[in-house]
């Protein structure tokens, strides 16, 4: 299990008459998304936190081997981060730092930083600054506890990650009954003796090949056996080692269709979000 957290905020104020000026000494913990050079000796990071969501922050002289905080703020790595915060400063200043959780252990594996960068790589980009998510976090840093334990599927629990995340977002794909039809998918394949379904991406989930045929909507024929794996994994609260999915192509074929779905929404969510921003602008 992860360690305990427990985050301070406000230890100290900087006497500051401008309130958007006030700065304090905030705990929280963190991903490493990605780490930057900086100067001669130091770095600078992007953060997803638990308190304040995506975040850059700097690390003063972490590239010196002498300095304590040389090799914790590296990307992959779970931290528990102190920062001298800023409201109205883009970077915020690192002052101090423990690792809770790191790829390297108890092996480095070459499948496992894949997922990882993948995995980190999307949230990265996918992610708007500044804004608190706790499920998110809560689901990102899970997924890498997990990640970093000996004896799992590193493909099986990046699909189990990008079904959650869409989950997370709204877009929670329907897996039970047809997404045209709203027949329940388990009895129409026993009495149709069904091999393949569709996955649509939009409306998301699956659908019956009479019910989809017809529509120009994308979407996907997928055998019923990646259907079945699909909904084993959306109740999984852990994907531990291959308890669903014992193919390697089962899994490539299913984290390519969850990519698929999942950047083709996040796309859609930023849009929406763009345009809401620029509704808010004119009323102004």
């Amino acid at each position: 299990m992860l360690p305990p957290y427990s985050g301070r905020a406000n230890v100290y104020t900087d006497n500051c008459e401008n309130k958007k000026a006030e700065a304090v000494i905030v705990k929280t913990r963190a991903v490493i998304l990605r780490e930057v050079k900086y100067r001669d000796q130091s770095k600078i990071c992007a953060l997803y936190t638990r308190e304040f969501g995506k975040i850059s922050v700097i690390i003063k002289g972490a590239r010196n081997p002498k300095n304590k905080l040389s090799g914790l703020f590296s990307a992959g790595n779970v931290v528990d981060v102190v920062l001298y915060k800023k409201q109205s400063r883009d970077i915020q200043l690192v002052s101090d730092g423990n690792l809770v959780l790191s790829p390297m252990v108890p092996d480095p594996d070459m499948e496992r930083f894949a997922v990882l960068y993948q995995i980190i790589d999307l949230i990265r980009t996918g992610t708007e600054s500044d804004e608190k998510n706790l499920p998110l976090f809560t689901l990102l840093a899970g997924t890498l506890q997990q990640l970093y334990r000996s004896g799992v599927n590193f493909r099986q629990l990046h699909a189990w990650f990008l079904l959650r995340l869409v989950s997370l977002m709204g877009f929670q794909p329907l897996l039970s009954n047809c997404v045209f039809s709203g027949e329940d998918l388990t009895t129409a394949i026993r009495e149709m003796k069904l091999t393949e379904l569709y996955f649509v991406m939009n409306p998301g989930g699956l659908a019956l090949p009479a019910a989809a045929i017809q529509s120009s909507i994308k979407k996907r024929l997928i055998p019923v056996r990646l259907a079945e794996q699909l909904a084993a994994l959306a109740s999984a609260r852990h994907p531990a080692g291959d308890t669903f999915i014992s193919s390697p192509e089962d899994i490539d074929t299913l984290c390519s269709l969850l990519q698929e779905y999942c950047a083709l929404h996040m796309e859609h969510s930023r849009s929406r979000k763009n345009i809401s921003i620029v509704e808010q602008i004119l009323v102004k």
